[in-house]
């Protein structure tokens, strides 16, 4: 019986020598406490020796799949005819039976027989000291997880990281420089400041014209359109500024050098930030760009720290600080930090940035996992991914059109008819419902009517009292010697009930119907006590001013008892309303 053992310096074949101990796995153990003891056990019968680190690479990296490599198959056929081999792997046991047509046995006395080889594996071998297998099995590991993880030396993110640290800070201290360069040299020319706005060409205009006395004789074609250097030389002729020494000037010149300089490295720097995520990140490039890619990956840490996070996390990735304070005080959360400045969320309508940064940061998350832990180098993927997104883009645009329009989709609504459905753009699908007032009981109120109905029934009214009025006159026209009188005072009545009945509607809410009741009995009595003194004033023909006199004292008192009863009663109900 062999055994097949893999160790970093290559293949070692021990014959067993006792094969009865492994009956006694329990007691396996004790045989290799010492190498004496473990010489009686096993012996090595061949060894094969890996070549160079990559023909150790090739073996391990197939042992772990399982499968036997080319040396191993050559050295298995020369040392093991006819002979039982134990194997660590019962799937690469499978695998070289399959193939050589060894017998392969595994079980947990071979799991015990491995394990007592690797306790004694310098003592069982000669020539493999302990400094040298140590330092072996530290780089066949360093290259097993190198292959593993897929890793390039062209993909080192901490240069892109340093780069687009090191562009941010160029572009602030580009800024403070060229705002000195204004401001010292406005003191001598400020009209130029609103003649040239780009900070390098203004840079460029100071050190070539110096003092604005020689604006006059220069050519600033090289820097400047034909519109400009007119304009140029006309506010250097009638200039406001005050005149500056020759020392003064060189030292702005100066400063003019430095801000040219590092201009021109920043565009150096920014030509190598973009072929680095070329070809580091590839599909991260297409879908968001150089500068906003780059940020992502030194905000991440790197690309794989990036690659391990969602897309809800690439979304917001640069706004904590409102993330975490929308959390605190329960508002809103962020929609997109850094993603923000991403050329797909800009063309965005604002009310769009919001889905489209989801979407973006989706696709844009599947970008950076393809980059980091993929064998392709194209970025075929975020191209389809950004083409995808611009046609979203386009279909949430039309949508946005299609609503203005009044429609869904951009597609016109289907218009069922109905009847009852009045034209017009605002008109009801049902008829509207109109409020009727006749429903309403109100207990001793008349019910509110349209003044065109009230005018009626006031008319209608008027002729009853009219013909009633004359019905009542006939038979008492020939006693009578004042049938004027009587009328007046009929009429006069009659609008004197009219009033009592309006003021008692008005304020029954307040008074019961009871009092109503004993009102109009006491009325009525009234009526009867007055038509008897009437007739004897006819029939005992009294002087006709003193009953008029007295007739219209009666009158007077009645109003003044009438006009106090309706203040009493608005006081009451006053009252009773501020009580509710």
């Amino acid at each position: 019986m062999l055994v097949l053992f893999e160790t970093p310096a290559g293949f070692a074949l021990f014959k067993v020598l006792d094969e009865g101990k492994l009956d006694k796995v329990e007691d396996l153990w004790k045989e290799f406490a010492t190498s004496e003891s473990a010489r009686k056990i096993v012996k090595l019968k061949a060894f094969n020796k890996f070549e160079n680190t990559s023909d150790a690479l090739s073996a391990a990296t197939l042992l772990i799949d399982s499968k036997p490599s080319k040396g191993l198959r050559k050295f298995l056929r020369t040392h093991c005819d006819g002979e039982t081999l134990a194997v660590a792997d019962s799937k690469l046991g499978n695998a070289i039976k399959e193939k050589l047509k060894i017998d392969c046995l595994h079980n947990n006395a071979v799991m015990e027989l491995m394990r007592g080889l690797r306790n004694q594996l310098t003592e069982l071998i000669s020539g493999l000291a302990v400094q040298d297998l140590a330092p072996m099995s530290l780089g066949l590991s360093h290259s097993l997880s190198r292959y593993k993880l897929k890793f390039s030396p062209d993909k080192v993110d901490t240069m892109i990281i340093q780069a687009i640290g090191l562009l941010d800070d160029l572009d602030k201290e580009l800024n403070t420089y060229a705002m000195r360069v204004r401001e010292w040299y406005g003191w001598h020319f400020p009209e130029l400041a609103k003649i040239v706005q780009d900070n390098m060409q203004y840079a460029k205009v100071v050190k070539l014209m110096g003092n604005r006395t020689n604006a006059v004789n220069l050519d600033f074609s090289e820097v400047l359109s034909e519109e400009t250097e007119a304009e140029l030389k006309e506010a250097a002729v009638i200039s406001m500024g005050t005149e500056v020494s020759d020392l003064d000037l060189a030292n702005i010149k100066e400063l003019c050098d430095q801000v040219l300089a590092l201009s021109e490295y920043r565009a150096q720097l920014y030509d190598y930030l973009k072929s680095r995520m070329n070809t580091i990140a590839p599909n991260l490039t297409a879908l968001v760009g150089e500068l906003v890619g780059a940020r992502l990956i030194a905000h991440g840490g790197s690309l794989l720290n990036l690659a391990k996070q969602p897309g809800s996390t690439v979304q917001i990735l640069g706004a904590e600080k409102a993330l975490f304070r929308a959390l605190k005080t329960k508002h809103a959360t962020p929609k997109y930090g850094l993603i923000f400045h991403a050329s797909l969320i800009g063309q965005a309508a604002p009310k769009i940035k919001g889905k489209i940064s989801r979407s973006l940061a989706a696709k844009t998350a599947l970008a950076i996992r393809y980059d980091a832990l993929g064998d392709g180098q194209d970025n075929t993927m975020g191209l389809e991914n950004r083409a995808k997104l611009e046609a979203r883009l386009r279909v949430l645009e039309g949508r946005e059109l299609g609503r203005s329009a009044g429609s869904t989709k951009g597609k016109p609504k289907i218009e069922f008819y109905d009847k009852d459905r009045k034209k017009g753009a605002g008109a009801l699908i049902t008829p509207a419902k109109t409020y009727n007032p006749s429903a309403d009981l109100v207990f001793g109120q008349t019910t509110d009517l349209p003044p065109s109905e009230q005018a009626a029934e006031q008319e209608a009214t008027l002729r009853k009292k009219r013909k009633h009025d004359e019905a009542e006159l006939e038979p008492t026209g020939e006693a009578s010697e004042d049938p004027p009188k009587e009328e007046g005072e009929g009429e006069g009545e009659k609008r004197k009930k009219k009033k009592k009945k309006v003021e008692l509607g008005s304020t029954d809410d307040q008074i019961s119907i009871s009092e109503a009741e004993e009102q109009t009995k006491k009325k009525k009595k009234k009526k009867k006590d007055k038509a008897p003194g009437a007739e004897l004033v006819n029939q005992d023909n009294i002087a006709a001013p003193e009953s008029e006199e007295e007739h219209s004292k009666k009158e007077k008192k009645k109003k003044k008892q009438a006009e106090g009863d309706t203040s009493n009663r608005k006081k009451d109900k006053k009252k009773k309303d501020k009580g509710l």
